[in-house]
């Protein structure tokens, strides 16, 4: 059994999985967009993400758009925590994933032995980086 994180967007879910996928280092496995499915919906989003997956190392994240009856207001309540094997990494991920977002807890030294920052990204998505220093 293993978590698979779903995001949902108001309508710029192609974009923020174009924005992970080049700075995790991932991949897009699929996209399936509204237009495609047997179901009556408004023009604009046709062309919008009904369904996606992109995996980054052994994760994966699945993302739609919402449509807009159902509009998202990004919360507070969810963190996607990313553990991260080398701080040279670390330090390169969270700069790329910062970018147009806002940073709410710079990377730093902790007691528990990890260098931990937190950040919002440009779409609201909240995340946690760890990485446990070596003894």
């Amino acid at each position: 059994m293993r978590l698979v994180p779903y995001l949902s967007f108001n309508g710029n879910c192609e974009e923020a999985l174009n924005f992970y996928k080049k700075n995790l280092n991932g991949k897009i496995l699929a996209i399936q967009r509204f237009g495609d499915a047997p179901m009556n919906v408004p023009l604009a989003m046709k062309k919008k993400v009904l369904h996606s997956s992109l995996q980054f190392g052994d994760n994966i994240i699945m993302a739609s758009d919402s449509i807009p009856k159902n509009k998202i207001k990004q919360g507070n309540g969810m963190h996607l925590s990313i553990d991260v094997k080398d701080v040279k990494t670390i330090n390169a991920v969270f700069k790329k994933m910062s970018a147009g977002g806002k940073v709410t807890m710079p990377l730093q030294d902790t007691f528990w032995g990890a260098r931990f920052g937190m950040l919002v990204d440009k779409y609201g998505i909240s995340w946690m980086f760890n990485c446990d220093k070596k003894k």
